[in-house]
């Protein structure tokens, strides 16, 4: 008897091929979890009964609204509960949710409204006129613009336009989701830093997501019910998906819309927190916290850290208070963390502190979602694993993007021979362990944010009395990284550093800005190109 699917007549039918997507999390939690805590925020406090609610009102109001299948929903939303309702209610009706950065300037919102061609926009108060600056600048046709308000930070409804509750409030509580029939459908759109000039619009599929979502569980040794704080912005890779995951454990979301030591230390001591993830700059302020900002709590809280690797003295320091730290690694384009330095435990046990500093510094090994990970050179073969030939991180695996919205040829470059291209330097340890060693394209990673030094020089550029300017990255005790810029004036001008910074600011949103501009000649090759790893040594020794 054959057993290919061919050959035994047994094929895909309802009942035992369902496309995968992480809807079906919560439709499930809906019905197990009814009666648990789904999400909290100050008084905000819904079971997963309540949750599936207000998200298939959602899905309901939108639908009024005129959004169809496939239509994109942006939202410009700190991480609020409206912000986490998104995340089902949007693909609840068949539409594609796009989470904006609301760190963002004007100019770069009003290109993803029109790139992304969103029909409607959710936005929190406090953004609302970045919303409408950003509309106002289009080219294309204006989304409908639903005001969330958070009355707890005082941020009330401005009364221009309807407000997000009053869309729940129209909406039917019983509306039937709209499943996708192919798990390859999209479901969300994010858009990356810009690295090189506008940023692209990254496609997920609802399967990547799916199995995303299993994947961090195993990785982070999930059991049920965890309590997770939501740290990392859910505009940056849906949260890295774990909104999409908490329904599949019965785990609690816990927002924070501004995050500080003492919200952090009031969330685990307060509901209990066990999970959360963000970059080193929140492992620096939990650490630094005064003592009238730190709270008492018993049980270990494990994190995800990914962006830059913690200091050392920050990690031993932030493991001796209660917290177990894992170095991820991902981008905007594999869903968020793709890989973890797994603690092997044996000898790595016995290693002193700065021992396990460095072990837990690198990237690590692929997560159970992916299928290889691996390092390779400009033939797009494997480097040795021997932790010093360098090459280019490629990756493989169900949680990688569709692909660039509206842009075949970026798609084509980016999978180039099998695998995603990351455009990430690393090396391969003999334990096949990944350890990122530079990075392409010169991004400088503050405070978790990618910022491209690409788009800080044209701006510099523009300067009537800049000649040439070059922006490394600056080391920084708080963010990690900085900007740093290097500028060549033209014969016979002088402004200063403040008026140059000033000048970024009216066109950069304030964290892309540079924080120290140092006027000198720029060192060039002999065919005029800039040699930014010269730059790179000023800047550290600053």
């Amino acid at each position: 008897m054959g057993w290919m699917a061919d050959e035994t007549g047994l094929g895909k039918n309802s009942a035992n091929h369902v496309a995968l997507t992480p809807l079906s999390h919560l439709r499930r939690a809906a019905v197990v979890f009814k009666d648990h805590l789904a999400v909290s925020y100050g008084t905000h406090r819904k079971t997963y009964g309540e949750y599936y609610q207000r998200c298939s009102q959602l899905a309901s109001g939108l639908v009024k609204l005129g959004v169809q299948p496939g239509d994109v929903v942006a939202t410009l939303i700190p991480n609020l509960p409206a912000q986490a309702e998104a995340h089902f209610g949007v693909p609840a009706c068949s539409a594609v949710v796009n989470t904006i950065n609301t760190r963002l300037d004007v100019g770069t919102v009003a290109y993803i409204f029109d790139h992304g061609g969103a029909k409607v926009v959710l936005v929190d108060s406090q953004f609302l006129d970045l919303a409408e600056a950003a509309v106002a600048a289009m080219e294309g046709a204006a989304p409908v613009l639903i005001e969330v308000a958070d009355d707890q930070a005082g941020w009330h409804a401005s009364g221009k336009h309807q407000t997000y509750e009053d869309l729940l409030a129209g909406g039917d509580p019983d509306f039937d989701w709209i499943l996708p029939t192919d798990e390859w459908e999209s479901l969300a759109l994010n858009y990356t830093s810009g690295t090189t000039g506008r940023p692209k619009g990254v496609v997920y599929h609802h399967r990547g997501a799916y199995l995303m979502t299993m994947g961090t569980v195993v990785s982070w040794r999930m059991t049920l019910h965890p309590v997770y704080l939501t740290i990392v912005p859910m505009f940056h890779c849906n949260g890295w998906n774990h909104t999409w995951m908490m329904p599949l454990l019965g785990g609690t979301v816990v927002c924070c819309r501004d995050v500080s030591a003492k919200a952090v230390y009031n969330a685990i001591h307060y509901e209990g927190v066990t999970h959360f993830g963000g970059a080193p700059i929140v492992l620096n302020m939990i650490v630094n916290a005064v003592d009238e900002d730190r709270r008492s709590f018993d049980h270990q809280v494990e994190v995800f850290t990914a962006g830059a690797p913690p200091a050392p003295a920050t990690l031993s320091k932030i493991e001796d208070l209660g917290f177990n730290i894992t170095q991820v690694y991902g981008l905007t384009e594999t869903y968020g963390h793709v890989t973890e330095c797994y603690w092997k435990g044996g000898d790595w046990d016995g290693l002193d502190k700065p021992g396990v500093a460095a072990i837990k510094a690198r990237q690590g090994v692929a997560m159970p979602m992916m299928e290889h990970v691996l390092v390779r050179d400009s033939d797009h073969q494997p480097v040795p694993m021997d932790g010093v030939t360098q090459g280019e991180i490629a990756i493989r695996g169900n949680a990688v993007m569709k692909g660039y919205l509206k842009n075949p040829e970026a798609t084509a470059e980016a999978f180039a021979d099998g695998y995603f291209n990351s455009g990430d330097i690393a090396v391969q340890h003999p334990d096949s362990y990944v350890q990122i060693s530079d990075r392409a394209k010169d991004i400088i990673i503050s405070g978790g944010e990618n910022i491209s030094s690409v788009e800080i020089e044209g701006v510099l550029m523009g300067h009537p009395d800049v000649n040439l300017a070059a922006v490394v990255a600056k080391p920084d005790d708080k963010w990690g990284e900085v900007p740093c810029a290097f500028v060549e004036l033209k014969p016979g001008t002088s402004p200063s550093e403040a008026d140059l910074i000033s000048f970024t600011r009216q066109t950069l949103a304030g964290f892309k800005a540079p924080k120290k501009v140092l006027f000198q000649e720029l060192p060039k090759t002999s065919t005029g190109k800039i040699q930014k790893f010269e730059l790179r040594k000023l800047a550290e020794d600053l």
